[in-house]
């Protein structure tokens, strides 16, 4: 019951902040069901066990005469994201608050839905389940960004729905080529895991279920939505597909991908490395040539996420804890990058480098919260990036030296055009545009400031991230090895 009530919580807030009319009741109403919905969720931890078992399972019959059900349950894997999601969705919210919408209680409302989708994506134990979640998550998205964009909102985000329709669909193929296998006529993820299927099949589903998780992550060569999408999206928007969404890309190659076709991804796993790789090399030396700082942290989260994705196929706990801790990691640093960045540009009405400068003579208070996050993303030791990018970078040298060794210029690349990027912003002399240029107040440091007391304490002390996922980790990798070794 508790994890109903934790999935529906955000679609009822939905529903009551899209009947409130004025913008204030609309802010304070979606910021007080995240919270909420976090508390739910701290309850939800408090009573976790973190063993390999799946907890607080509901399994109601949904669509009988297809199999389907609303099956749902958490173990130490989704746990990872469902905190990742319900801490990161107040702060979002708390963000957009310096900024007055038309139709807030709609923007506030869209927002609300989409962390319902999230959750269902995370949380669901049936593939049709699954499918709906996904699609629930990616059509507020859509709206938020369609309404609330840019100049050229309509053009951008025309691509990025034809991009991850076309991957849902691909991975609605996957899903129904697993119903028509399984002689139980179900979507359980239990009889999918159970099936088994020949190495021709595992093939043509894993490209069927890859496509769709790497274009939402993304990966190269599916990345090209991402930097345009991110650039014209309102804050909003790029916060939720950078800190959160594109994690159901991540949790769904670990979920619904190695335990389900081990044998596709053991034979498909040096493609899906190389081009994982390829994304960090092509996406820092991109970003190196960046003169609008939101471009570049779009390219700098491809790049951090191509280390992730060559984690996951590594097959290693090394890797698969690496990946469980720098999802929260990269969602905290990526949302705090660009809430700085939006602040400024509401500010200056400007991302464009060559255009700031001095900002931290008169903006102390953001310079330092800016400085911190910035340590936190190229993964200073004592910051949250750290530990999970080495035990990412450790897996990857193990499964192969080379890969290693390239995948290691994600720290080099990404230390140099990050650190670049703030001298060129923050240090040097003011000039007659930055000069007025205000520091944080109200809520902008309540925000900042939370998302340092994460980078430090999980730096510090990461731990307990690394305890809840253990043994769901090593649980998943013993499945996918007893998989293989029964086909070989």
């Amino acid at each position: 019951m508790e994890l109903l009530i934790l999935i529906f919580l955000p679609l009822v807030g939905a529903i009551i902040t899209a009947m409130m009319a004025k913008q204030n009741a609309a802010k304070l109403g979606a910021f007080a069901f995240s919270l909420f919905t976090l508390g739910t969720t701290i309850g939800l931890l408090l009573k976790f066990t973190p063993d390999a078992s799946t907890q607080f399972a509901v399994n109601y019959p949904w669509i009988q005469q297809l199999g389907i059900n609303f099956h749902v349950g958490v173990d130490g894997i989704s746990m990872v994201t469902v905190i990742l999601t319900n801490i990161l969705m107040p702060l979002i919210i708390l963000a957009s608050f310096k900024h007055e919408y038309k139709n807030a209680n709609a923007f506030y409302a869209l927002i609300l839905f989409m962390q319902s989708g999230l959750l269902l994506v995370f949380t669901a134990l049936d593939g049709f389940l699954f499918y709906i979640g996904w699609e629930a998550a990616l059509i507020p998205v859509y709206f938020i960004c369609a309404m609330w964009g840019g100049k050229d909102r309509i053009k951008v985000n025309m691509k990025f729905f034809v991009y991850t329709i076309a991957g849902s669909l691909f991975m609605l193929l996957g899903i129904i080529y697993l119903y028509l296998q399984n002689p139980a006529n179900n979507f359980d993820i239990n009889a999918f895991y159970a099936l088994n299927l020949d190495s021709y099949q595992q093939g043509w589903v894993f490209w069927a279920f890859f496509i769709a998780f790497a274009i939402k992550m993304p990966i190269f060569p599916f990345h090209t939505w991402q930097p345009d999408t991110y650039t014209e999206a309102p804050a909003a928007g790029t916060m939720l597909l950078s800190g959160i969404m594109l994690k159901m890309g991540i949790y769904g190659v670990i979920r619904w991908l190695l335990p389900i076709v081990p044998q596709g991804v053991h034979d498909w796993t040096m493609l899906a490395m190389i081009l994982s790789i390829i994304g960090i090399v092509y996406a820092s030396l991109i970003a190196f040539t960046q003169r609008n700082a939101k471009r570049l942290v779009a390219y700098s989260s491809i790049a951090h996420v191509g280390l992730i994705a060559a984690g996951i196929f590594t097959l290693s706990t090394q890797g698969l804890q690496g990946v469980m801790v720098q999802m929260l990691s990269h969602g905290i640093n990526v949302v705090g990058l660009f809430f700085v960045l939006d602040i400024i540009f509401s500010r200056l009405q400007t991302n464009k480098i060559e255009e700031l400068g001095g900002l931290a003579k008169v903006a102390p208070q953001l310079a330092i919260t800016f400085l911190i996050i910035v340590l936190g993303t190229v993964a200073l030791p004592g910051t949250n990036g750290f530990i999970g990018e080495f035990l990412l970078l450790f897996s990857v040298y193990s499964y192969n030296a080379w890969l290693g060794l390239i995948a290691g210029l994600t720290i080099i690349f990404g230390a140099v055009y990050m650190l670049r990027m703030y001298q060129k912003v923050m240090l040097g002399t003011t000039n007659e545009l930055t000069i007025g240029f205000t520091d944080i107040k109200g809520t902008e440091k309540v925000v900042l400031y939370t998302i340092c007391v994460l980078i430090v304490v999980m730096g510090v002390y990461p731990k307990p991230i690394l305890h809840l996922s253990e043994a769901a980790v090593q649980h998943l990798l013993e499945q996918v090895n007893q998989k293989l070794t029964g086909l070989n």
